[in-house]
C-alpha cells in the first residue's frame, strides 16, 4: 500500500468524522459521508477490508468497558472479509461487474434483531441461549449488500427502558466524558487488542458470551468507576458503537424514542422512519403497533444510504407498505429558504434544561436567518400522549411476552410439579422487574372491567394525537423542530434513583408522540451543553416524506459544525502522556 494510502488509514477517524470540514470552502459530499468515503477507499485499494475490520475490532476492544456489545462476531467477520476480498479482486479484474452498496462495511445490530447463527438475547435471561435459525429482514438486506455484522449490541431488557441500564449484561456507558481506565491498562500491558479479541472468541472466553446465565463477568463491573453518564435507551449499545467508531452504522429499534434518545445522548444521528416503511420481520416485538427499526450513523448522509437499502415492502411483514420505495440522494448544497418550520408550544415542557432550551432557540434562529419561516404551532393532545403510550405499551407487551413460557424456546425453569408452576417459575426467573411490571399492568388494563376505560380510551386519544400532526402539516408546515430530550445525558447515580416508569415518562416525553402518529423523525446533534455533553434536536416530518425530512436535517448538520467525539487518544503509543487517557478529547 502506498505511503499516502497508509497515512489515510491512520487519519481515517472512525470516531470523529470530518465534521470540522462542514463549513470549509470546497466541502464535498464524500468528506461528510463516512460510509461513502470508506467504500471509495475499499474500491480503490487504499485500505483493505482486513485493515478496516482490524481498526474497528481494536477500537471495540479498547472501549469494551462501555459494555456496548453483548455478543461479538469477529471470527465470522474474518471469514466474510476473505469472501469480500475475493469479490473485490473479481470486480477489479472484470469478472464481476457490480460492487455491492455496503461491500465490506462494518455494522452493529441491536440484540433484539434475529441473526442467523448468532446469539440473540434481547438482553434478557429468558433468551440467554437463543440462537435464531433465520435473519431479520433488516439484517438480511444489509448482508445482501455486503454489510458485515461485527456483533450484537446491548440494550434494555426486551427494549423496555430509556437508559440501557436494565440489561442482564449490565448497563451501557456513555463514552462522552468517560475515564477509559481499561484501555489505559491494556496499553500499559502492551497487548494487541485485535489479537486478544480474536483469541478470546476462539477460546469462548469472551466475558460477553457467557453460556451459563448470559450475565457479564466481573471485569466489567463498575466498582472502579464511581459514576458515568447513561447512553440512553433502549438502543444505547448501538449508539455507543457508532459514537466510538466501533462500526460505521448500526441498527436500533424505536418504539417510543429508543433510537432517537440514545442518539441525542451520544452525539450521533438517529432516524425513525414512517411506520410501515421498514420491515419488522425478525425484530422481536415489544409493541407491534409502535415498533419501527431504527438507523444510527454519524451523519445524515450515512443514514440515507442505509435507509435506501432497508426500505421497501416485505412479504413477511404485512404492515409494510406495498408501494414501491424510490431511493434518493441528498443534494450537496441545501437551501431552506421558503421552508415552513413549526415550533410546537407544548414541547416547552417542565424540566427542560437551559442548555437544551438555548440550543432549540438557536436552531430556530438559524432557520429564520436562512430564509425559512418559523412559526409556533399547537399539538394540544401532546399532554396526554405519555399516559396513552404507557397503556398501549403495557397491553401489547402483555400479549407479546406470553410466548415466553419455557416450552418452545428460551429459558426453562427446573420445575416439573405442574405446567402452571413451570410457566410461573420460568417467567419469574427469565424476566426482570421492569418486564414483569409491564406484563402485570397490561393484563390489568385488558381485564373486561377495565378494557373500555383504559385500552379503548387510549386508542381514541392516540387517534387525536395523530390528527394533531395531520392538521399542523396540512396548514403548510413542512417540518417540526423540537428537542429530543429534556436534558443532556444524566449521570447513572441520578438516573437509577427512580423506577423505570418514572424515567420513561421523563425521557420519552418528546419522542413517543411521533410513534403514536406513525410519522418519521430524526435526531441530529446540535451542540455541547455547558457540561460538555451532546445535545440533540429532533426534526419531525410527514408520512413517507423522509427525503424532505433528511434534506432539512442535513442542512442543519452542515450549519451547526458539531464536533463529534474523538477517541484517537486511545490509539496513542505507550509512551504517550497518561493525562490523555483521563477523558475523551472533544
Amino acid at each position: 500500500m502506498a505511503a499516502e494510502d497508509s497515512d489515510w488509514l491512520t487519519n481515517f477517524d472512525l470516531s470523529a468524522t470530518s465534521a470540522q470540514n462542514f463549513m470549509k470552502p470546497g466541502y464535498r459530499k464524500q468528506e461528510l459521508n463516512v460510509i461513502y468515503q470508506a467504500i471509495a477507499k475499499l474500491k480503490d485499494g487504499s485500505i483493505s477490508m482486513k485493515e478496516l475490520y482490524e481498526k474497528c475490532i481494536t477500537r471495540a476492544k479498547k472501549v469494551e468497558e462501555l459494555n456496548a456489545f453483548v455478543t461479538v462476531n469477529y471470527q465470522n467477520t474474518e471469514h466474510k472479509e476473505r469472501i469480500a476480498t475475493k469479490r473485490s479482486a473479481n470486480q477489479v479484474s472484470g469478472r464481476q461487474r457490480e460492487w455491492r452498496k455496503l461491500e465490506g462495511i462494518p455494522l452493529a445490530i441491536k440484540d433484539n434483531f434475529c441473526t442467523k447463527g448468532l446469539r440473540t438475547t434481547c438482553a434478557s435471561h429468558m433468551l440467554h441461549n437463543y440462537v435464531p435459525p433465520y435473519n431479520a429482514t433488516m439484517v438480511q438486506k444489509l448482508e445482501d449488500e455486503g454489510g458485515v455484522v461485527l456483533g450484537k449490541t446491548n440494550m434494555d431488557e426486551f427494549a423496555m427502558g430509556c437508559g440501557s441500564v436494565d440489561s442482564v449484561h449490565g448497563p451501557v456507558r456513555n463514552p462522552w466524558k468517560y475515564p477509559f481506565e481499561q484501555a489505559l491498562n491494556m496499553e500499559k500491558n502492551n497487548t494487541d487488542p485485535f489479537e486478544q479479541a480474536l483469541n478470546m472468541e476462539k477460546n469462548n472466553t469472551d466475558p460477553q458470551r457467557s453460556t451459563e446465565t448470559g450475565r457479564r463477568a466481573d471485569h466489567t463491573s463498575t466498582h472502579h468507576i464511581k459514576d458515568w453518564h447513561i447512553a440512553g435507551g433502549s438502543s444505547g449499545g448501538s449508539a455507543v458503537a457508532v459514537a466510538t467508531g466501533t462500526c460505521l452504522g448500526a441498527l436500533g429499534s424505536d418504539t417510543g424514542g429508543s433510537t432517537r434518545n440514545p442518539a441525542a445522548y451520544c452525539g450521533v444521528v438517529g432516524l425513525k422512519s414512517t411506520y410501515g416503511l421498514l420491515s419488522r420481520h425478525g425484530l422481536i416485538p415489544l409493541v407491534n403497533s409502535l415498533d419501527v427499526p431504527g438507523i444510527l450513523t454519524k451523519t445524515v448522509d450515512d443514514a440515507t444510504i442505509l435507509l435506501n437499502i432497508l426500505a421497501g415492502h416485505d412479504v413477511n411483514d404485512s404492515t409494510t407498505v406495498a408501494d414501491e420505495f424510490l431511493p434518493f440522494t441528498l443534494p450537496d448544497e441545501v437551501s431552506v429558504k421558503g421552508l415552513n418550520i413549526g415550533i410546537p408550544k407544548e414541547y416547552h415542557a417542565p424540566g427542560m434544561s437551559s442548555d437544551v432550551l438555548a440550543a432549540w432557540r438557536r436552531a430556530a434562529d438559524m432557520f429564520e436567518e436562512a430564509g425559512a419561516r418559523v412559526s409556533e404551532v399547537s399539538l394540544p393532545h401532546t399532554q396526554y400522549s405519555i399516559s396513552c403510550y404507557s397503556v398501549i405499551c403495557a397491553t401489547e407487551v402483555a400479549s407479546n411476552m406470553a410466548r415466553f413460557d419455557g416450552v418452545e424456546f428460551g429459558h426453562r425453569a427446573g420445575v416439573d410439579v405442574s405446567t402452571e408452576q413451570l410457566y410461573a417459575a420460568t417467567r419469574h426467573e427469565g424476566f426482570n422487574d421492569v418486564v414483569r411490571g409491564r406484563i402485570l399492568a397490561g393484563n390489568f388494563f385488558l381485564l373486561k372491567k377495565n378494557y373500555d376505560d383504559f385500552f379503548l380510551k387510549a386508542q381514541k386519544v392516540r387517534r387525536l394525537i395523530s390528527e394533531d400532526f395531520r392538521r399542523v402539516f396540512n396548514s403548510g408546515i413542512d417540518v417540526l423542530l423540537t428537542p429530543t430530550t429534556l436534558t443532556d445525558a444524566p449521570q447513572y447515580s441520578w438516573f437509577s434513583q427512580a423506577d423505570g416508569r418514572t424515567r420513561t415518562q421523563e425521557q420519552d416525553v418528546f419522542t413517543q408522540p411521533i410513534n403514536m402518529a406513525g410519522i418519521p423523525a430524526v435526531t441530529v446533534p446540535s451542540s455541547l451543553s455547558s457540561s460538555g455533553l451532546p445535545i440533540g434536536l429532533q426534526f419531525i416530518g410527514q408520512h413517507f416524506q423522509e427525503q424532505k425530512l433528511l434534506t432539512v436535517a442535513k442542512w442543519f448538520e452542515q450549519e451547526t459544525d458539531f464536533q463529534h467525539l474523538n477517541l484517537d487518544f486511545l490509539d496513542q503509543d505507550n509512551d504517550a502522556d497518561n493525562d490523555l487517557y483521563m477523558s475523551p478529547k472533544i
